[in-house]
């Protein structure tokens, strides 16, 4: 039961993660109200790197700030090591 709150979980917040990430760069464009860096990264350590990555490259928004480009992935790599030992395979 617990690891399917878990996928639950990473599903739920890769798909919000994703989805801010969206509107963000569409809030860019048009030159409104952004979303702050530190929502964006906070969305990705709580669990929605994935969905931060895929926001990034698909919708091509801040893979020019080395924090991004360097650092999601790298909690993405930590998280899916965490995932592993924590609980067994994902």
């Amino acid at each position: 039961m617990g690891t399917k709150i878990a996928l639950y979980y990473l599903l739920a917040i890769n798909t919000i993660s994703f989805l801010i990430f969206t509107l963000d760069k569409y809030q860019a464009v048009r030159h409104r109200a952004r979303i702050s860096e530190a929502t964006l990264l906070g969305l990705t350590i709580i669990g929605g790197s994935l969905g931060g990555l895929l926001g990034m490259y698909i919708c091509r928004h801040k893979i020019r700030k080395k924090k991004f480009v360097l650092g999601i992935p790298l909690i993405f790599v930590v998280q899916l090591i965490g995932g592993y030992f924590v609980g067994g395979r994902l």
